[in-house]
């Protein structure tokens, strides 16, 4: 793959700038004041399609001959890629295709579609979407736009770089995710050829951390995938030309398991109001590992997307209530006497914790005659009062049961 360099940037800047508005820059107070550091997040979430993949989606696009034009694109993509080409395409009035998985997520589809993009399901997952797109590709003759491996399409993901220093130009370090790569491979080559004292971090799900893993061991190597909710950054396997990349301008790199992704969604959602998929809220998780670095520091998150599935939404909040000690999921074994359960509620609320559900059984048949089961979904304050709320049902209830 052609080597890219800030020229090559600079040049996408050319291109994308009058098509393009550049997305707000804000700082945090509350978790800049929670970890000592000046913490700002670039919102990629406010570009037309809720992501960065516009850029290098449209940039791409944008540099095809008469002759490739109108032979249409093509892409394999589930998610923000597959809009990012679907927009492209309809700007310069191309005709796209996009190849999707037949698991694929309805609203995706729909949301391709609006843009003017026609869906072929094919696959079980992206790899084999992957492969159909390539078929039809030999078949048609359509140009293949690659969600990370081409230079254009990097050139145009880097982008976010130069909006980045032109809105904080005395910044210190830039966080954001890595999927295939990409977005980071194109931010940091033109961070590092303008002011080489950034440092970046770099950060994949746990399920999907082969790049993180290559850039510790500073050597190309894979690890069992084994999927990700944040699936924006959900890739297989490290590529060897990203990682070539990569390995020469990372600082830092780290993974972060499904459990902290869902806090993260949730912090953001608190502290910034900001709906965030799993891929953008991950970048939250440097700030705990690196909070002696960065004190005192300018940072830059890149927030890289906010398309989440509103059907995960109720979920993810609930991962990340249950992670940061605000809810907890409890059974209790309890006297199978008149007036037990009215107590053990008045004792709950006398303690100022919220019960959102309650099952009351008195049919396992592992129950004694004069036992019963109360299952608990309770809210609370924090890991303290969780702590208390426990210790006070231990010394009520005959069986405390925490659900982890």
């Amino acid at each position: 793959m052609e080597k890219i360099t800030l020229k090559h940037v600079q040049e996408a800047q050319t291109v994308l700038s009058p098509i393009l508005t550049p997305t707000p820059m804000v700082k945090n107070e509350w978790l800049s004041n929670q970890y000592g550091c000046e913490v700002y997040f670039k919102l990629e979430t406010l570009q037309p399609i809720g992501s960065f993949k516009i850029r290098g989606a449209t940039y791409k696009i944008s540099k095809l001959s008469d002759a490739e034009r109108k032979k249409g694109v093509i892409a394999a993509s589930a998610g923000n890629h597959a809009q990012g080409v679907a927009w492209g395409a309809r700007h310069f009035g191309i005709d796209s295709l996009i190849v999707m998985p037949e698991t694929a997520p309805l609203m995706k589809i729909h949301n391709t579609q609006m843009l003017g993009a026609k869906i072929h399901l094919e696959g079980n997952n992206y790899d084999e979407s992957f492969q159909a797109a390539q078929r039809i590709v030999q078949e048609t003759g359509r140009i293949y736009v690659h969600a990370f491996h081409d230079p254009d399409v990097i050139s145009g993901q880097g982008t976010v770089a130069l909006e980045i220093l032109s809105q904080c130009p005395d910044v210190d370090y830039v966080v954001a995710s890595i999927g295939g790569g990409g977005l980071l491979s194109g931010m940091g080559t033109a961070l590092k050829a303008l002011k080489p004292a950034i440092k970046l971090i770099g950060c994949q799900a746990t399920n999907a951390a082969s790049m993180v893993k290559s850039l510790k061991q500073h050597q190309l190597s894979q690890s069992e995938f084994k999927g990700t909710f944040a699936d924006g950054i959900g890739v297989s396997k490290a590529n060897p030309d990203l990682y070539a990349i990569l390995d020469s301008i990372v600082d830092e790199a780290f993974d972060s398991d499904e459990e902290e992704i869902a806090m993260n969604v949730l912090r953001f959602m608190e502290a910034a109001k900001v709906v965030v998929e799993g891929s953008g809220a991950i970048v939250l998780g440097a700030l705990d590992r690196y909070q002696k670095q960065l004190a005192g520091k300018k940072v830059v998150f890149l927030v890289s997307g906010g398309n989440i599935d509103v059907n995960l939404v109720s979920r993810i909040i609930d991962r990340g209530l249950m992670r940061s000690g605000r809810r907890v999921h409890l059974k209790v074994l309890i006297s199978d006497r008149p007036g037990s359960l009215s107590r053990l509620t008045a004792l709950i609320a006398s303690l100022k914790a919220n019960i959102l559900q309650a099952t009351h059984d008195r049919t396992e048949m592992s129950l004694k005659l004069d036992e019963t089961d109360v299952e608990l979904m309770l809210e609370t304050r924090g890991p303290e009062h969780t702590k208390t709320v426990i210790a006070e049902l231990e010394k009520f209830c005959q069986k405390v049961m925490i659900f982890k």
